[in-house]
């Protein structure tokens, strides 16, 4: 598509034209490994399916528009793409990253990429002072979850790129929280956007996937080399999937980020919690920024559960419209007990340290009828206390 359209349309069109051959409304599944070609080393622009796929290159094009950027590389899944980010580093380059930031991305940091002679630091990225001190001369990257992964932190994008490329350093953003119906990091100065597909952009627990979007062509020269040399690139079905999540994203989104409004403040208000995080609160500590960075507060929340950590427990195995479950996205509604699941993999020490406690509970917010969220929380602090 040629002309800019806004988002929404975007979401249906982009990258998906009618297929000239046959007129096919939705993009073929195009199950081929391999491509005949006119003669030795002269294909029709593809040559193999690892290296090229039209399906893939169609859901590629869509996500270059969403995030308003120029080019996009899909992955098998989003820790595929986070490793082709590291991909781009050397030995003995540093990182500063967040210190709350999805437990898989600390783990594939520290457990991987360290033996390898990279260095991390992890800081409170909303403390601008604390990510200056932590850049050295060696920093090739900053690291940027918003909202945070678990405890709904929004940070600066415009503010930490800037730092970022006072050091010559790249600025890559995680906006698998927010979506870029929400929020596009590129236009506040990011270099490279990550997406976890499995989550909101596919929208329905049915997929594993991973994105990276830039407006670098030498940037995504480099990242298509990996994506082609590592290999870990997404099936044309996964592909299918995901264009077809996408093309209802703007409407989901509206719904997760209505439920998620007033599931918050019904969490602020009720006794048996002591704290709720989300952006969408005046209470917030970023509440502010939130609304400035961001479209709408997106469909995620956290909440302390006023009790010990075994009453946590109990409410999180205790719902039924909720599902005790990892991930996040889909359009129903998940809870989880991120210490014991999704973050298990951080040290303890620096959960704690991050202010992510034994008793956090995570929830994302589907798109059923909030009364009945309510009516099952309800139900489940009831039978922890």
């Amino acid at each position: 598509m040629d002309e800019e359209f806004r988002i929404e349309t975007d979401a249906i069109h982009a990258g998906q034209e009618p297929d000239e051959e046959t007129g096919a409304l939705m993009t073929p599944i195009y199950a081929n490994s391999t491509y005949e070609q006119d003669g030795p080393g002269e294909d029709r622009g593809y040559e193999y399916s690892r290296t090229g796929n039209p399906t893939r290159t169609d859901l590629e094009t869509n996500l270059a528009a969403l995030e308003g950027g120029e080019f996009g590389r899909a992955f098998a899944s989003g820790m595929g793409s986070i490793n082709t980010v590291l991909n781009l580093l050397e030995s003995g380059d540093h990182v500063v990253a967040g210190d709350d930031v999805y437990g898989g991305t600390h783990r594939i940091f520290t457990q991987v990429y360290e033996e390898y002679d990279l260095s991390f630091d992890f800081v409170d990225t909303t403390d601008h002072d604390a990510v200056r001190d932590a850049l050295r001369p060696e920093t090739e990257l900053v690291w940027v979850e918003t909202p945070t992964n678990p405890l709904m932190q929004v940070n600066d994008v415009s503010g930490l790129s800037a730092l970022a490329h006072d050091y010559d350093a790249l600025c890559v953003v995680d906006n698998t929280f927010a979506t870029p119906y929400l929020q596009r990091p590129l236009e506040l100065g990011a270099d490279i956007v990550s997406h976890s597909l499995t989550k909101y952009l596919g929208g329905h627990s049915d997929v594993v996937g991973g994105a990276l979007v830039t407006n670098d062509p030498d940037l995504d020269e480099r990242i298509g080399f990996y994506q082609n040399s590592v290999g870990a690139t997404p099936s044309p079905f996964d592909c299918f999937l995901v264009l077809r999540g996408t093309k209802t994203l703007p409407v989901r989104m509206d719904r997760h980020c209505h439920n998620a409004r007033e599931l918050a403040a019904w969490l602020d208000d009720h006794e048996a919690v002591a704290d709720v995080y989300y952006p969408g609160l005046e209470s917030h500590p970023q509440h502010e920024l939130a609304a400035e960075q961001m479209d709408d507060f997106g469909g995620m929340l956290s909440f302390e559960f006023d009790g010990s950590l075994e009453q946590a427990s109990t409410v999180v195995e205790e719902t039924d419209v909720f599902t005790l479950a990892e991930s996040l996205g889909g359009v129903e509604s998940l809870i989880e007990q991120p210490a014991a699941m999704t973050h298990a993999a951080i040290p303890r020490e620096e959960r704690l340290a991050a202010g992510l406690t034994d008793g956090l509970i995570r929830v994302s917010v589907g798109i059923e009828h909030v009364d009945d969220m309510k009516r099952d929380l309800q139900a489940a602090f009831d039978a922890a206390q």
